[in-house]
């Protein structure tokens, strides 16, 4: 049983023949079978896209408040724009009533939706497909957010792949359920603290995220990502050069049947000695299928005579009640 994240290279996966590709599946399968997370590197993206998308995300953050509030996010179930600080609590989606968490945020959907298609404007599309708001400074923002965004979604069929191939199912098997994924982009900026946290306060409390799967690009500051293992400690992730956090969600535990669970995860607050040197940005990747992608336990999953865990849902339904519950206030 992995007790630490484990660091794998993927690269394999995208240049090998299926043998390979198989054997790294098989060493993605382990880690999320054990502790729900891994560091991977070889991904592909562009090392210089990812600088660029940092450095402009930056240099919003670092915008006057009033003109970051001008893209303040409209309702607590639209997941665009701009979240304030502590005006969310990811703890609340674990049924705690805890302080809001120590972070601000921009958000952005999915960037290419064709126009006049009932299936993404639709009444049955809800507001997943809602219009992305973007600000007015820096004027480079969408376009580096737009190919950013384009690429995550690239990198998470791979990993959608490699799950398949885990689970001992088609390649393909998800593919016709995250072709009009409804994933989100939220560049987190966890500020240097100028005061001792409230108590129960964290950077961003304990949850587990609520889709598929999520890619997260880190700083190594100090206040940073941690993961509760099968022992229940909590263990810090290691932040390996050019590397992504990759973990699994709600709604692929659910169709594991349980057999992959979503790990607690958190982002503690820096010592108050450390706090100077803690400012940390992270570019995280929701992953989330389709709206109208039925969840139900996988073939394979529940035993004969058992019934599965949880009942079935979609992934629109399971993921716009948890972004309600997580509300500190409307935004």
């Amino acid at each position: 049983m992995l007790l630490e994240v484990p660091v794998i290279d993927v690269a394999p996966f995208q240049a090998g023949d299926a043998a390979a590709r198989r054997a790294i599946a098989a060493q993605v399968g382990r880690a999320v079978n054990d502790i729900g997370f891994l560091v991977i590197t070889g991904h592909g993206v562009d090392p210089g896209l990812i600088a660029q998308v940092q450095a402009v995300s930056n240099a919003f953050f670092d915008l006057p408040e009033a003109e970051k509030l001008q893209v303040l996010r409209p309702a607590p179930d639209v997941t665009r724009g701009y979240i304030p600080l502590e005006a969310e609590s990811v703890g609340r989606s674990q049924g705690l009533d805890v302080p809001g968490d120590l972070n601000e945020s921009l958000m952005i959907g999915p960037v290419d939706v064709p126009p006049g298609d009932p299936y993404f404007l639709g009444p049955a599309a809800g507001k997943h497909f809602h219009p992305n708001l973007w600000p007015a400074r820096p004027a480079e923002l969408r376009p580096l957010y737009e190919a950013y965004f384009r690429a995550m979604g690239r990198l998470a069929e791979d990993l959608m792949a490699m799950f398949a191939l885990a689970l001992d199912l088609p390649e393909e098997f998800f593919a016709d359920k995250i072709d009009r994924h409804i994933s989100r982009l939220r560049v987190r900026n966890y500020p240097a603290p100028l005061l001792p946290p409230k108590p129960g306060q964290l950077r961003a409390g304990a949850h587990c995220d609520y889709g598929s799967l999520t890619i997260l690009r880190a700083e190594d500051k100090p206040g940073g990502l941690q993961v509760l293992n099968r022992a229940e400690q909590w263990v810090d992730v290691p932040i390996a050069p050019d590397s992504y956090i990759v973990n699994i969600g709600e709604l692929m535990a659910r169709w594991t049947n349980g057999r992959w669970k979503a790990t607690l995860h958190r982002v503690v607050n820096p010592p108050m000695d450390q706090a100077a040197a803690s400012r940390r940005l992270s570019l995280v990747f929701f992953h989330n299928p389709n709206y109208d992608a039925p969840v139900a336990a996988l073939p394979g999953t529940v035993a004969r005579g058992e019934e599965p865990l949880f009942p079935p849902t979609t992934s629109g339904h399971h993921l716009r009640a948890q972004f309600v519950r997580t509300q500190v206030r409307a935004a």
